[in-house]
């Protein structure tokens, strides 16, 4: 990896309306147009979990995309179009008879580069009922950069993003849909996983309501002392930060973690 490695990241926090994957695929685009304005141009764009669908999930055998075909045509095309990183977000994704909560990236050639289902899902949506888990890690690399995706519910267990750290990466691109009330438990959650890791933590989240749900948005780019970098309010935005990566290395060598580790006890 090249050291200072910058990147300019943008985090499209948008609505997504449920069980309206043609309106959501038209705004996203919208905000990926918007995206490419920024004084600096993205090198990596990421955006929500679920944003094709949102949590239809009475009717997501019905939505969800098959294959993540129609995704992947249109999100390769933006990326090789534009020449931008894309992590992204995550859609309802059918395999046969099951439905995942799977992220794709795709590099700027529009060649994909990741793939990663949700492990954990939220018993507090019914997402076990509906949804099957993925039993892959998310890591992949950013051009060259190791990097972790995790989704959402996830970011509870910080075993999983351990794991991601000790493999190597770099950065963690965290796509949610996480609502009121537990503003407090999202916040919190993102700076332990920068901070216990020393790595940059991307995450990017929904707005909007869905039923009797609001979400709060409040997507970060964190950096690995903790800082936040920036983060959105409750209404839709395209967001920016520029990372350096060579900040990794400058904490991992400052405060020793991983070296002063003691697997043996615990």
């Amino acid at each position: 990896m090249k050291d200072p490695v910058a990147y300019h990241i943008a985090l499209i926090q948008m609505d997504i309306k449920i069980g309206e994957p043609d309106t959501n695929f038209a705004r996203l685009n919208k905000l990926l147009e918007e995206s490419l304005q920024a004084a600096n141009k993205p090198d990596v764009i990421v955006f929500p979990e679920m944003w094709n669908t949102g949590y239809a999930l009475n009717e997501i055998q019905q939505l969800a995309d098959p294959s993540g075909e129609r995704t992947k045509a249109f999100l390769s095309e933006f990326a090789r179009k534009h020449q931008v990183n894309i992590i992204g977000g995550s859609i309802a994704d059918k395999r046969e008879d099951r439905v995942l909560n799977t992220i794709y990236a795709f590099d700027r050639a529009g060649v994909e580069t990741a793939e990663y289902s949700k492990i954990h899902l939220f018993r507090l949506m019914d997402e076990e009922k509906f949804l099957h888990s993925g039993d892959q890690l998310g890591l992949f690399e950013l051009e060259g950069v190791p990097a972790g995706a995790m989704i959402c519910y996830d970011i509870r267990f910080p075993e999983l993003a351990r794991k991601l750290a000790l493999e190597g990466a770099r950065i963690l691109f965290v796509p949610a849909e996480w609502p009121h009330p537990r503003l407090h438990h999202w916040r919190t959650l993102l700076m332990a996983r920068a901070i216990e890791n020393q790595m940059y933590v991307v995450a990017c989240n929904r707005v909007g309501t869905s039923g009797t749900t609001n979400f709060f948005g409040h997507s970060m780019v964190i950096d690995p002392w903790g800082e936040v970098l920036v983060e959105g309010d409750e209404s839709e935005a395209v967001l920016h930060a520029t990372i350096d990566l060579s900040e990794v290395v400058r904490v991992r060598d400052k405060i020793p973690v991983f070296e002063d580790r003691r697997p043996h006890l615990y």
